[in-house]
Order: structure tokens, then C-alpha cells, then sequence
């Protein structure tokens, strides 16, 4: 299939697609699997100039990074910077609240509470302000967590 849409040139939303399929292996516990359509999504969002697209990818590199554990939290900030500066620019308003969310549980993850608190309230604002119910209990409850931690 990919093969067939390169030759084509048919590769209208395909770096969404990668970026969705990362989600779902990434979910599902599939590290490396999710790594490489991470790194694909981006790939392909960069070279047909899709920024939209590219915000995304760079979110999703951002979360597997995260996920893969401490020492890649570094990496996993850079891209969630990146993503949220391309967001804000597009008016992404709900990639910048995953943006934030993202960035402040990989802030408490490295023990830095005022970062954490400040990203998370920031992305609990955003979630309230556009009715994003799923993701509003899920962030409230990291901030809780944050909170209640002995730094």
C-alpha cells in the first residue's frame, strides 16, 4: 500500500495515519513498533509540508520518547516544545493542551513539581475552556498526584 501511494503520489494524510498507528502499537505495549511509524509520521509530514500533520507527529514522538523511560524524558521535552510551538502557531488549541499535559507529567516525572504543576494546570485549563471530558479527569488526577508528592 505505501508503495502503491508513493509511486501515485497519493500520500494525502498518510503522516496521520502513521501518527495514529504509533498511538494504537503504542498502547498496545509495542515500543519499537510505535518508534519507527512515530519517526515515519514526521518524516512524511516534513517532506509534503504538512504542518498540521507535523504537530502531531511531533507530539506522538514526543509520548513514545516519554514512554520509553527516564532517560529519554530529555528528548521526549524537545519534542513536546516543538510540538506545542508549531500547535500554538496553527491554532491547534487541543494538541496544546495534550502538549502541556505531556510536558508537566514528564516534569513531575523528573521530580520538578512547579514545572509540573504549572504545565498540568495550564492543560486542565485548556481541557475546561474546550469541553475535552475524556482528558480533564485523566490530567486533574496527574496534578493531584503532583501535588500530594513529597518533593
Amino acid at each position: 500500500m505505501l508503495r502503491e501511494d508513493i509511486r501515485t503520489g497519493a500520500l494525502y494524510a498518510h503522516a496521520d495515519h502513521r501518527t495514529r498507528l504509533s498511538e494504537a502499537c503504542l498502547l498496545a505495549g509495542r515500543h519499537d513498533e510505535a518508534a519507527q511509524h512515530a519517526s515515519q509520521a514526521l518524516a512524511f509530514a516534513r517532506q509534503y509540508q504538512e504542518r498540521g500533520s507535523e504537530a502531531q507527529a511531533l507530539h506522538q514522538v514526543g509520548a513514545v520518547q516519554a514512554a520509553a523511560g527516564p532517560l529519554a524524558c530529555a528528548q521526549a521535552a524537545v519534542h513536546y516544545q516543538q510540538a506545542l510551538t508549531l500547535a500554538e502557531e496553527l491554532g491547534m488549541r487541543p494538541l496544546v493542551a495534550h502538549c502541556h499535559r505531556g510536558l508537566g507529567l514528564l516534569a513531575a516525572t523528573l521530580g520538578q513539581a512547579e514545572r509540573a504543576h504549572r504545565a498540568l494546570a495550564t492543560a486542565i485549563a485548556l481541557c475546561q475552556a474546550m469541553d475535552m471530558p475524556f482528558w480533564l479527569p485523566q490530567t486533574e488526577a496527574a496534578l493531584g498526584q503532583v501535588q500530594g508528592r513529597s518533593w
